[in-house]
């Protein structure tokens, strides 16, 4: 064997290994729960991790109404959607959007830690919140972890 012409083994969707993995939210720090959810979601942890190819699990997010913020970011944390038609930008504080929809909570900040590009929007799908305890992916037998902060 020509030891020279070593050649670097890229994943493709073929060699990929998709698992499922259920990780509960309860009394977790929502930046620090949503940094290693994207890390889980884009398959870093993983030793054949590619850039550019969708190799990370399934991760089920349990208990998104019981996620916590340090300090004042439940008063001073502001999110805005908009429209586009004048006077069509809406602002809510934390405590707002926790209370009406606490999944997009979680949804948004991972969202912001996903790369920004068709791949990052690929990757959002593979994020599944849920409120309460129970979440209806039994079929795909997933295993529970517990997240190191």
């Amino acid at each position: 064997m020509d030891y020279i012409s070593y050649k670097t083994k890229y994943a493709n969707k073929q060699s990929i290994n998709k698992q499922w993995v259920v990780v509960d939210a309860s009394f977790q720090p929502l930046g620090r729960l949503a940094s290693q959810l994207a890390y889980l979601i884009r398959g870093k942890h993983k030793p054949d991790f590619t850039p550019h190819v969708d190799g990370g699990d399934h991760v089920i997010v349990l208990n998104a109404d019981k996620i916590a913020v340090s300090g004042n970011k439940s008063v001073k944390k502001i999110y805005t959607t908009y429209s586009g038609y004048p006077g069509g930008l809406k602002r809510a504080t934390f405590q707002e959007v926790h209370v009406a929809h606490p999944k997009r909570v979680v949804e948004h900040a991972v969202k912001g830690m996903l790369p920004k590009n068709r791949l990052g929007r690929r990757l959002l799908h593979n994020l599944h919140v849920c409120e309460g305890s129970v979440h209806p992916y039994a079929a795909q037998k997933p295993t529970s972890i517990t997240l190191k902060y």
